[in-house]
């Protein structure tokens, strides 16, 4: 079975650009033990080894692998899933610029809930209401814009925002066709036309 790269996971995996990229992004950190011989994690700190109490900011995938079992780490919420940015997006989530606070906002945040703690259930909601609260415009908008201002259009748009307006668009562009009877018309190939005009001309 085919694997589609390019449709956000929302689970780990390895096949998926989207998930490799999301969970690239950065984790504020604490060690909550020494971890022996990842010094090299923190070139400014000279030494072979993690002491307790040291602060980085790790991958989000690197920082679930340390906080999940031997809870290595402790780990706080990225600045952009915080009380000041939540707050934003509670007053009039539709008017943020998404992709710059975060480019996998949804899939990023979707990796952070085990990470959450007590915030777990805060972020989870905050997650579905921003969605619910911007996907009435993202589809309007997919629907009534014109080829040239589709790019601006999807410019404060994050991934997973961006594939459901291109799935609106193309699904209207499929209905339109439909109405007009084109849909069912078969069309000869490309392939098929240059092949029978090469024959043609080796006859002639």
């Amino acid at each position: 079975m085919a694997v589609a790269l390019h449709y956000p996971s929302y689970f780990p995996s390895y096949f998926s650009i989207e998930d490799i990229l999301a969970t690239n992004e950065k984790v504020p950190c604490k060690f909550e033990k020494t971890a022996h011989d990842l010094g090299f994690l923190d070139p400014s700190g000279g030494s072979k080894d993690l002491e307790v109490g040291t602060k980085l900011e790790l991958p989000c995938w690197l920082a679930r692998a340390l906080a999940s079992r031997r809870q290595i780490v402790s780990c706080q919420l990225p600045k952009t899933f915080r009380e000041r940015y939540r707050e934003i997006l509670k007053a009039d989530a539709a008017l943020v610029d998404l992709h710059t606070l975060s480019p996998h906002f949804y899939e990023l945040g979707q990796h952070l809930l085990p990470l959450a703690g007590p915030e777990g259930t805060t972020l989870g909601l905050l997650l579905v209401e921003t969605l619910r609260e911007r996907l009435r415009g993202i589809m309007d908008t997919s629907l009534n814009t014109t080829e040239d201002d589709a790019g601006t259009r999807q410019s404060k748009l994050d991934q997973l925002e961006r594939s459901l307006f291109l799935t609106g668009r193309k699904t209207f562009r499929d209905h339109q066709l439909w109405l007009s009877r084109r849909a069912h018309i078969v069309t000869t190939s490309h392939m098929v036309t240059q092949h029978n005009k090469r024959k043609f001309s080796e006859v002639s």
